[in-house]
């Protein structure tokens, strides 16, 4: 993909470090190098005004990632491309059929309403909650890790979306600050929405949250 858009050595691509290491691997692989800016933290997508802070003469390309079910924020994004010349990118995720993303939505909607000690996630037009990612803050109190750990003891299929950010990573590591993208990384927890779960599924997984989460009182 950027091979075919004349991106090479020399050039600078603008990436999420919050999610697929695959995505500066490309870049990589292009001859070009991979510059990381924030995320937002609401959509864990590229945030518009980061990645204009990180443009140089040398960034030719933006890669949106669109992530969770939760599309970016492509039209600001666009414009940012727009205003310095930029080749912008998407990277989508696979879509489901219709009636599973339904059924995903109305799960979602359940524990929205249902969970009391974790931040559910921000909604919006479009999100098709391929993951539905809570925050489990630490605060000094149990941290997400250990949240994960009793969840999985009371029956519950929880994962940790991004174990390390790509910054982080021996062969990406770079001297960066991106405290949302590292937060993002230590409070995320992915929580079945799954469409073959049953009402008595969604109960049990909110159920079991709020038993921990009220610890966290998180508003």
């Amino acid at each position: 993909m950027l091979r075919a858009a004349g991106i090479g050595v020399g050039d600078e691509v603008v990436v999420p470090a919050f999610g697929n290491v695959e995505v500066a691997e490309a870049v990589v692989l292009a001859g070009a190098r991979p510059v990381f800016a924030e995320v937002d933290p609401g959509t864990y997508c590229l945030d518009a005004s980061a990645v204009e802070a990180v443009v140089t003469p040398r960034t030719s390309a933006v890669v949106v990632v669109h992530r969770f079910g939760r599309p970016a924020d492509v039209g600001l994004l666009r414009t940012v491309g727009q205003r310095h010349g930029l080749l912008v990118l998407e990277q989508g995720e696979s879509e489901a059929p219709y009636d599973e993303v339904a059924q995903r939505r109305q799960r979602a909607a359940y524990l929205d309403g249902k969970l009391k000690g974790v931040r559910t996630p921000e909604g919006g037009v479009g999100h098709t909650y391929q993951q539905y990612v809570v925050r489990v803050p630490g605060n000094g109190r149990p941290d997400r890790d250990a949240f994960a750990r009793a969840l999985r003891a009371k029956g519950v299929d929880c994962r940790v979306p991004v174990k390390t950010p790509v910054h982080r990573l021996p062969e990406f590591r770079q001297c960066v600050s991106l405290p949302e993208t590292e937060r993002a990384a230590d409070e995320t927890l992915s929580l079945p929405v799954d469409a073959n779960l049953t009402k008595r599924d969604m109960q049990r997984i909110a159920s079991a949250c709020n038993a921990l989460g009220g610890l966290l009182q998180v508003g």
